[in-house]
């Protein structure tokens, strides 16, 4: 009797244990799968999309030119870079804007160059005016697009510290938006003219202006042949 009752206690006791065994496992098994996964989407997050803020070298930002569907799209511009992913049918390969894509080409936003040498972050030769509308780019890629980091190199640094190049580019730019102000004041000064033509007659452009004595006059003038003017 003693032997059965110590037999059956010995079994109770090995099917515990196995028990206990079996969930320790589980456990243990679900616990590593957990840590594999939370690893899997923070390596997954951290290579897709960049870290904010980050200092970008020419070469590391080429391979996020869109041709690898498992990274973002970056662009350059005036130094910043920016992750214009959704807008991957435009950025990517075969988008009409896939040629800034992996680069800063700030020339090209002006020159209308996207080959060769126009695909640069130069501005030499541009005027006022022309830079200025890179700084309105730049402005719009901030508005609409997720900010990055700075491009070490022409306009920043090693340290992200803005470069004398980029201070001068944006002086220059604010020259020529003060150009483009002054230039629209005085374009308002002008009078407005009427038009009309006719395949018979030519045209005909009505010039309203003022006489020496501040009396109101009306110039005519014939045309023989159509001109467009396009502002």
């Amino acid at each position: 009797m003693k032997e059965e009752e110590a037999t059956m206690e010995h079994r109770s006791s090995s099917s515990l244990s196995s028990r206990a065994l079996s969930r320790s496992f589980l456990g243990l098994s679900l616990g590593l799968g957990f840590l594999v996964a939370v690893a899997a989407v923070i390596v997954n997050f951290y290579y897709k999309r960049p870290a904010q803020t980050s200092l970008w070298t020419a070469e590391e930002l080429t391979a996020y030119n869109g041709t690898d569907e498992r990274l973002p799209i970056l662009l350059g511009i005036l130094g910043s870079v920016f992750d214009v992913s959704k807008g991957r049918s435009h950025y990517g390969p075969g988008g009409g804007y896939h040629h800034f894509a992996g680069r800063d080409a700030s020339r090209a936003f002006v020159s209308g160059n996207f080959t060769g040498d126009g695909l640069t972050d130069s501005l030499l030769g541009l005027t006022s005016t022309e830079v200025n509308s890179i700084v309105d780019w730049r402005k719009f890629y901030h508005e609409r697009y997720i900010f990055v980091g700075k491009l070490a190199g022409r306009y920043y640094d090693d340290q992200g510290n803005p470069t004398k190049y980029l201070k001068g580019a944006e002086a220059k730019a604010k020259r020529g938006a003060q150009l483009l102000e002054k230039q629209k004041i005085e374009e308002a000064k002008i009078p407005s003219c009427n038009s009309r033509w006719s395949d018979q007659d030519g045209g005909k452009v009505e010039l309203f202006t003022n006489d020496v004595h501040g009396f109101s006059c009306v110039v005519y003038y014939y045309l023989s042949s159509k001109i467009c003017i396009h502002d």
